[in-house]
């Protein structure tokens, strides 16, 4: 799926509509440069999926979980932001691999940091300044991923 999100309204939209589409152990992998919309895509779904509080940007933390109710279903979903990792090592000494428990939603900043030791994604999102707004693509690499994709209600606009 492929879209053009003009401001920063839609790339809020984008993130309430995957909101509404997630499934427990449903790993995101968001690529982009800097600038592209990652975390406020991640932020606007965290907050509509129930998440009250503030959400930081993990770039120092590396992760930040966040516990909601999917569903009736009390679900974390931990956002990880990988930009500062020197290595892929870092990821499985931190623990992190764990976390891709079939249970937990993952969503991973910079997943390329990580390559080797990182989960493979079931949604792949690649975003790209395009303009005053960005360009997103959407590819689902499971069959959850596929599951979260038929479930998305976003009007393809590209």
């Amino acid at each position: 799926m492929k879209a053009h999100l003009r401001d920063e309204s839609h790339t809020a939209a984008l993130g309430v509509s995957l909101a509404r589409a997630l499934q427990p152990g449903l790993s995101i992998h968001l690529h982009g440069d800097l600038g592209a919309g990652k975390t406020a895509l991640t932020r606007a779904l965290l907050h509509a999926a129930g998440h009250a509080g503030h959400v930081k940007s993990p770039t120092y933390t590396l992760s930040e979980p966040y516990r909601v109710s999917l569903g009736g279903e009390d679900v974390n979903i931990i956002h990880y932001d990988l930009y500062r990792m020197g290595s892929p090592e870092e990821f499985l000494d931190a623990g992190f691999r764990e976390d891709f428990d079939g249970h937990n939603i993952c969503i991973v900043e910079w997943p390329e940091k990580a390559a080797g030791v990182l989960p493979a994604p079931d949604l792949r999102v690649i975003l790209s300044v395009a303009g005053t707004g960005r360009d997103v693509e959407l590819q689902a690499f499971s069959a959850l991923g596929t599951s979260c994709l038929q479930r998305l209600h976003f009007p393809p606009i590209l």
